[in-house]
Protein backbone atom coordinates (compact mmCIF):
# COMPACT_ATOMS: atom_id res chain seq x y z
CA UNK A 1 0.00 0.00 0.00
CA UNK A 2 3.05 2.25 0.18
CA UNK A 3 3.30 4.80 -2.67
CA UNK A 4 7.00 4.12 -2.94
CA UNK A 5 6.40 0.45 -3.43
CA UNK A 6 3.81 1.19 -6.07
CA UNK A 7 6.32 3.37 -7.91
CA UNK A 8 8.93 0.69 -7.72
CA UNK A 9 6.49 -1.91 -9.10
CA UNK A 10 5.48 0.42 -11.89
CA UNK A 11 9.07 1.01 -12.87
CA UNK A 12 9.66 -2.73 -12.92
CA UNK A 13 6.65 -3.27 -15.18
CA UNK A 14 7.81 -0.47 -17.48
CA UNK A 15 11.29 -1.99 -17.62
CA UNK A 16 9.81 -5.37 -18.50
CA UNK A 17 7.73 -3.86 -21.29
CA UNK A 18 10.78 -2.01 -22.57
CA UNK A 19 12.79 -5.23 -22.68
CA UNK A 20 9.97 -6.95 -24.58
CA UNK A 21 9.79 -4.11 -27.10
CA UNK A 22 13.58 -4.21 -27.62
CA UNK A 23 13.40 -7.99 -27.99
CA UNK A 24 10.62 -7.82 -30.53
CA UNK A 25 12.42 -5.08 -32.40
CA UNK A 26 15.54 -7.20 -32.61
CA UNK A 27 13.49 -10.16 -33.95
CA UNK A 28 11.85 -8.00 -36.57
CA UNK A 29 15.26 -7.09 -37.93
CA UNK A 30 16.44 -10.71 -38.12
CA UNK A 31 13.30 -12.69 -39.09
CA UNK A 32 10.88 -12.59 -42.04
CA UNK A 33 8.15 -10.00 -42.09
CA UNK A 34 4.76 -11.31 -40.96
CA UNK A 35 1.32 -9.82 -40.82
CA UNK A 36 0.64 -7.34 -38.03
CA UNK A 37 -2.05 -9.64 -36.65
CA UNK A 38 0.52 -12.31 -35.80
CA UNK A 39 1.12 -12.62 -32.09
CA UNK A 40 4.42 -13.26 -30.38
CA UNK A 41 3.45 -16.85 -29.67
CA UNK A 42 2.96 -17.53 -33.41
CA UNK A 43 6.53 -16.73 -34.42
CA UNK A 44 7.80 -20.17 -33.46
CA UNK A 45 5.20 -21.79 -35.74
CA UNK A 46 6.16 -19.41 -38.55
CA UNK A 47 9.80 -20.43 -38.34
CA UNK A 48 8.87 -24.13 -38.45
CA UNK A 49 6.56 -23.46 -41.40
CA UNK A 50 9.31 -21.78 -43.37
CA UNK A 51 11.71 -24.55 -42.49
CA UNK A 52 9.19 -27.15 -43.61
CA UNK A 53 8.70 -25.37 -46.90
CA UNK A 54 12.43 -25.28 -47.49
CA UNK A 55 12.75 -28.97 -46.68
CA UNK A 56 9.77 -29.79 -48.89
CA UNK A 57 11.28 -27.82 -51.73
CA UNK A 58 14.51 -29.78 -51.44
CA UNK A 59 12.67 -33.13 -51.35
CA UNK A 60 10.55 -32.10 -54.30
CA UNK A 61 13.63 -31.30 -56.32
CA UNK A 62 15.05 -34.70 -55.42
CA UNK A 63 11.83 -36.43 -56.52
CA UNK A 64 11.75 -34.46 -59.72
CA UNK A 65 15.31 -35.39 -60.54
CA UNK A 66 14.42 -38.78 -62.17
CA UNK A 67 11.70 -37.12 -64.24
CA UNK A 68 14.11 -34.46 -65.30
CA UNK A 69 16.51 -37.19 -66.41
CA UNK A 70 13.73 -39.02 -68.31
CA UNK A 71 12.67 -35.80 -70.00
CA UNK A 72 16.15 -35.17 -71.31
CA UNK A 73 16.86 -36.05 -74.94
CA UNK A 74 17.03 -39.80 -75.52
CA UNK A 75 20.35 -41.44 -76.10
CA UNK A 76 21.20 -42.72 -79.58
CA UNK A 77 20.39 -46.28 -78.47
CA UNK A 78 17.00 -45.22 -77.12
CA UNK A 79 16.24 -43.29 -80.31
CA UNK A 80 17.18 -46.32 -82.41
CA UNK A 81 14.92 -48.55 -80.32
CA UNK A 82 11.98 -46.13 -80.61
CA UNK A 83 12.49 -45.87 -84.35
CA UNK A 84 12.57 -49.66 -84.65
CA UNK A 85 9.33 -49.97 -82.67
CA UNK A 86 7.62 -47.33 -84.79
CA UNK A 87 8.86 -49.01 -87.95
CA UNK A 88 7.53 -52.36 -86.73
CA UNK A 89 4.10 -50.82 -86.13
CA UNK A 90 4.14 -49.32 -89.61
CA UNK A 91 5.11 -52.69 -91.11
CA UNK A 92 2.26 -54.47 -89.33
CA UNK A 93 -0.28 -51.86 -90.42
CA UNK A 94 0.95 -51.98 -93.99
CA UNK A 95 0.88 -55.79 -94.02
CA UNK A 96 -2.72 -55.67 -92.79
CA UNK A 97 -3.64 -53.15 -95.46
CA UNK A 98 -2.04 -55.28 -98.19
CA UNK A 99 -4.01 -58.30 -96.95
CA UNK A 100 -7.30 -56.40 -97.00
CA UNK A 101 -6.68 -55.17 -100.55
CA UNK A 102 -5.78 -58.70 -101.66
CA UNK A 103 -9.01 -60.04 -100.12
CA UNK A 104 -10.97 -57.29 -101.85
CA UNK A 105 -9.51 -58.23 -105.22
CA UNK A 106 -10.11 -61.94 -104.67
CA UNK A 107 -13.70 -61.36 -103.56
CA UNK A 108 -14.39 -59.32 -106.68
CA UNK A 109 -12.84 -62.01 -108.86
CA UNK A 110 -15.01 -64.70 -107.25
CA UNK A 111 -18.11 -62.55 -107.67
CA UNK A 112 -17.40 -61.97 -111.35
CA UNK A 113 -16.80 -65.69 -111.82
CA UNK A 114 -20.21 -66.48 -110.30
CA UNK A 115 -21.90 -63.90 -112.50
CA UNK A 116 -20.12 -65.25 -115.54
CA UNK A 117 -21.34 -68.79 -114.81
CA UNK A 118 -24.88 -67.51 -114.23
CA UNK A 119 -24.92 -65.75 -117.59
CA UNK A 120 -23.34 -68.58 -119.56
CA UNK A 121 -25.05 -71.56 -117.94
CA UNK A 122 -28.46 -70.13 -117.00
CA UNK A 123 -29.47 -66.88 -118.66
CA UNK A 124 -28.23 -67.52 -122.16
CA UNK A 125 -29.56 -71.12 -122.39
CA UNK A 126 -33.00 -70.04 -121.09
CA UNK A 127 -33.04 -67.13 -123.51
CA UNK A 128 -32.12 -69.42 -126.39
CA UNK A 129 -35.05 -71.71 -125.54
CA UNK A 130 -37.41 -68.84 -126.24
CA UNK A 131 -40.08 -70.10 -123.86
CA UNK A 132 -43.10 -67.86 -124.31
CA UNK A 133 -44.22 -67.80 -120.70
CA UNK A 134 -40.70 -67.47 -119.30
CA UNK A 135 -39.53 -63.86 -118.81
CA UNK A 136 -35.76 -64.29 -118.61
CA UNK A 137 -34.97 -60.59 -118.48
CA UNK A 138 -37.60 -60.03 -115.80
CA UNK A 139 -36.23 -62.89 -113.72
CA UNK A 140 -32.57 -61.87 -113.90
CA UNK A 141 -33.06 -58.12 -114.24
CA UNK A 142 -29.82 -56.36 -115.27
CA UNK A 143 -27.39 -59.03 -114.05
CA UNK A 144 -25.41 -58.78 -117.31
CA UNK A 145 -24.87 -55.06 -116.72
CA UNK A 146 -23.82 -55.82 -113.14
CA UNK A 147 -21.28 -58.27 -114.55
CA UNK A 148 -19.86 -55.64 -116.89
CA UNK A 149 -19.60 -53.06 -114.13
CA UNK A 150 -17.95 -55.53 -111.75
CA UNK A 151 -15.39 -56.40 -114.42
CA UNK A 152 -14.66 -52.68 -114.82
CA UNK A 153 -14.24 -52.29 -111.06
CA UNK A 154 -11.85 -55.23 -110.91
CA UNK A 155 -9.85 -53.81 -113.81
CA UNK A 156 -9.47 -50.47 -112.03
CA UNK A 157 -8.46 -52.17 -108.77
CA UNK A 158 -5.84 -54.26 -110.53
CA UNK A 159 -4.54 -51.19 -112.31
CA UNK A 160 -4.21 -49.40 -108.95
CA UNK A 161 -2.34 -52.27 -107.30
CA UNK A 162 -0.32 -54.09 -109.97
CA UNK A 163 3.37 -53.14 -109.93
CA UNK A 164 2.60 -50.41 -107.39
CA UNK A 165 4.31 -50.27 -104.00
CA UNK A 166 1.82 -50.90 -101.15
CA UNK A 167 2.12 -47.38 -99.67
CA UNK A 168 1.23 -45.94 -103.09
CA UNK A 169 -1.82 -48.13 -103.72
CA UNK A 170 -4.75 -45.71 -103.62
CA UNK A 171 -7.95 -47.75 -103.51
CA UNK A 172 -10.42 -45.10 -102.38
CA UNK A 173 -10.12 -43.14 -105.62
CA UNK A 174 -11.18 -46.23 -107.58
CA UNK A 175 -14.50 -46.42 -105.76
CA UNK A 176 -15.02 -42.67 -106.05
CA UNK A 177 -14.37 -42.89 -109.76
CA UNK A 178 -16.95 -45.64 -110.29
CA UNK A 179 -19.39 -44.47 -107.60
CA UNK A 180 -21.99 -43.09 -110.05
CA UNK A 181 -22.23 -46.16 -112.30
CA UNK A 182 -22.37 -48.44 -109.24
CA UNK A 183 -25.32 -46.54 -107.82
CA UNK A 184 -27.19 -46.41 -111.11
CA UNK A 185 -26.69 -50.12 -111.84
CA UNK A 186 -27.56 -51.49 -108.41
CA UNK A 187 -30.57 -49.22 -108.06
CA UNK A 188 -32.12 -51.08 -110.98
CA UNK A 189 -31.07 -54.50 -109.67
CA UNK A 190 -32.41 -53.83 -106.16
CA UNK A 191 -35.62 -52.27 -107.49
CA UNK A 192 -36.51 -55.44 -109.42
CA UNK A 193 -35.25 -57.93 -106.83
CA UNK A 194 -38.58 -58.54 -105.07
CA UNK A 195 -40.43 -58.90 -108.37
CA UNK A 196 -37.83 -61.40 -109.60
CA UNK A 197 -38.20 -63.43 -106.40
CA UNK A 198 -41.99 -63.53 -106.80
CA UNK A 199 -41.57 -64.54 -110.45
CA UNK A 200 -39.23 -67.38 -109.50
CA UNK A 201 -41.71 -68.75 -106.99
CA UNK A 202 -44.38 -68.74 -109.70
CA UNK A 203 -42.12 -70.52 -112.22
CA UNK A 204 -41.24 -73.23 -109.69
CA UNK A 205 -44.93 -74.16 -109.53
CA UNK A 206 -44.88 -74.97 -113.25
CA UNK A 207 -43.29 -78.42 -113.69
CA UNK A 208 -41.98 -77.74 -117.19
CA UNK A 209 -40.37 -74.42 -116.27
CA UNK A 210 -39.14 -75.89 -113.02
CA UNK A 211 -37.38 -78.66 -114.96
CA UNK A 212 -35.60 -76.08 -117.12
CA UNK A 213 -34.36 -74.34 -113.99
CA UNK A 214 -33.18 -77.67 -112.54
CA UNK A 215 -31.23 -78.39 -115.71
CA UNK A 216 -29.52 -75.02 -115.44
CA UNK A 217 -28.64 -75.59 -111.80
CA UNK A 218 -27.25 -79.01 -112.60
CA UNK A 219 -25.14 -77.46 -115.35
CA UNK A 220 -23.78 -74.99 -112.81
CA UNK A 221 -22.83 -77.79 -110.47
Amino acid sequence: DCPGKEGTGGRKRNLTLLRNKLYLGQRRRTEPVVESTTTAGDHGNLRRSQSDRTEYSQKLQEKMAPQAVSSTPATPLQEDKEEEEEEEVRRRMMARRVKIIAELLQTEKDYISDLDLCIKEVIQPLRNMQIARFDVDGLFSNVELVHQLSAKLLSLLEEATTDVEPPMQIIGEVFLQIKGPLEDTYKIYCYHHDDAHTMLEYYEKDEELKQHLRDCVQSLK
